[in-house]
C-alpha cells in the first residue's frame, strides 16, 4: 500500500503533467515494439486500445477512431459491425472489464485470449451486460501491432450442450437439447453435402428492439466450422430491416443482393460441388428474384441444421423479436450421398431458452410429410445469454 507521502508526491506530479488526453490515446498509433518494450504487454495494450476505440467510434459516430489498431480488412469489418449494432437498436456500448487469459507472440504474429464484459444500451431504454471469450489474432506491421481478427469462440452459432428440458413453458416437441440462440432441428452422424428448405419471412412489428434470423447450414453442431445462408429481420428505431445473407465461420456474415421483406416465401439451398467448393442458391418465390454464388470453404460436413435464431450483432446477442410462428417446409439434406427429409435424418429438436431457462422459441413436432415443422415464439422474455462478436 502506498504511503500518504508517496500519494502526495504522485498527486503533485500528475498536476504538473496535466490531465491525460483520452482522445489522443485513442487516435495515436498503437504502441511500437522496441528493445525496451515487452511484446506481450504491447499486444495487451493494442487490444485494450482497440476496445476503447470501438466504443468511442460507436458512441461518437467517428469510425476513424478504430483505424490505428486494426488491419484494413478488420477495420472494414468493425465499421460493418457498428452499423449492424445501430441497426439493431443499440445506442451505446461500454466495456465493463477485460481479463487476459493468455497472450502468445511469435515473431511478427501474435494471438491473445480475453474474457470481456460489455454493456449494450438499446433505443427502448433496456440494456444488457454480457461476457464473452475473445480469441484475437494480430500481425506486426512496421513495428506496430494490429488486430486482424477477433473470434468469440465460445459463442459461435453452436447450440448449448444437451440438457434436460425443464423450461417452465410448454413445448410442442420433446426437445433433445436447448440453446441460448437456436431453435429448430439439427441432424448429425454421417457426411452432409447438401441442405435445403423453404420458409416465409416473418412479418415483424416495428416496436422495441430485436432481431430474428432464419437459416440452413452445414457444420457447426459438433464442430466450429459452419457454412450457412438465410434471411433476417432487425428491429430498431421504429423500423424493420429485412435482408438475405450468407456466412462461413469464422468469417462474419455478409448481406447478398436478394430483396426480401416480411411475408415473402424463400427457398435456400447449400450444396458441396468439390472438396472445398460450395454453391449457395437463394430464391424469393414471391418475386421470382434469385441469387446464386460459389464459395471456397473447408467443412467438416458433420451436421445439417434448420434454425430460427436470436442473432448476434457487434458485442452480443440482440433480443429475440416477436416473430410469431415460422414454418420450414421441404426441409431435407443429403447425407452419405442419399437425400433425406428431416424425419428420415432423425433430426433432433432444439429449444431456445433465456437466462431463467424459460423457453422463448419452441419447435413443433415434424409434420406428416416428414419435411416440415414450425418454430413458435413464446411470451417469455428474451435476453442475451451467449454473446458473439458478429451476428452471427
Amino acid at each position: 500500500m502506498a504511503s500518504v507521502r508517496t500519494l502526495f508526491i504522485l498527486a503533485i506530479a500528475l498536476v504538473a503533467c496535466g490531465a491525460p488526453d483520452v482522445g489522443s490515446f485513442l487516435r495515436d498509433p498503437a504502441p511500437v515494439v522496441s528493445a525496451q518494450t515487452n511484446a506481450q504487454d504491447a499486444v495487451k495494450q493494442v487490444i485494450e486500445r482497440a476496445n476503447q476505440a470501438q466504443a468511442a467510434a460507436f458512441n461518437g459516430g467517428d469510425a476513424t477512431a478504430m483505424k490505428a489498431t486494426a488491419t484494413d480488412a478488420f477495420y472494414t469489418d468493425l465499421i460493418r459491425t457498428n452499423r449492424e449494432l445501430a441497426g439493431a437498436g443499440a445506442t451505446k456500448i461500454e466495456l465493463v472489464s477485460t481479463e487476459f487469459v493468455s497472450v502468445s507472440v511469435d515473431s511478427d504474429t501474435a494471438t491473445a485470449v480475453t474474457l470481456e464484459t460489455w454493456r449494450t444500451t438499446y433505443s427502448d431504454g433496456t440494456s444488457d451486460e454480457q461476457t464473452a471469450r475473445n480469441e484475437y489474432a494480430l500481425v506486426l506491421s512496421d513495428g506496430t501491432w494490429r488486430i486482424e481478427s477477433d473470434d468469440q469462440a465460445t459463442a459461435t452459432r453452436q447450440p448449448a450442450p444437451a440438457t434436460s428440458t425443464d423450461t417452465g413453458v410448454p413445448t410442442a416437441a420433446i426437445a433433445s437439447s436447448t440453446s441460448s440462440n437456436w431453435s429448430g432441428y439439427a441432424a448429425s452422424g454421417g457426411k452432409f453435402t447438401s441442405v435445403t428448405a423453404t420458409w416465409t419471412v416473418p412479418n415483424v412489428t416495428a416496436t422495441g428492439s430485436g432481431a430474428d434470423a432464419t437459416w440452413i447450414g452445414i457444420g457447426g453442431l459438433e464442430s466450429r466450422d459452419l457454412i450457412q445462408a438465410g434471411t433476417q429481420a432487425m428491429v430498431g428505431g421504429g423500423d424493420v430491416t429485412y435482408q438475405a445473407w450468407i456466412e462461413m465461420l469464422p468469417g462474419s456474415s455478409r448481406p447478398v443482393p436478394l430483396s426480401v421483406t416480411g411475408g415473402d416465401s424463400v427457398t435456400v439451398a447449400i450444396t458441396q460441388t468439390g472438396a472445398s467448393d460450395w454453391s449457395i442458391g437463394m430464391k424469393n418465390n414471391t418475386t421470382g428474384e434469385r441469387y446464386t454464388t460459389t464459395v471456397k470453404y473447408v467443412s467438416s460436413n458433420s451436421s445439417a441444421e434448420w434454425v430460427q435464431e436470436a442473432p448476434s450483432v457487434g458485442r452480443g446477442l440482440v433480443p429475440l423479436d416477436n416473430f410469431g410462428t415460422l414454418t420450414f417446409t421441404s426441409a431435407s439434406a443429403v447425407r452419405d450421398g442419399a437425400k433425406m427429409d428431416v424425419r428420415a435424418l432423425d433430426a433432433h429438436a432444439i429449444t431456445m431458452i433465456n437466462g431463467a431457462r424459460q423457453a422463448i422459441a419452441t419447435p413443433s413436432v415434424i409434420g406428416a410429410d416428414g419435411a416440415s415443422f414450425s418454430v413458435t415464439r413464446t411470451q417469455a422474455p428474451s435476453d442475451g445469454a451467449t454473446p458473439r462478436r458478429r451476428r452471427g
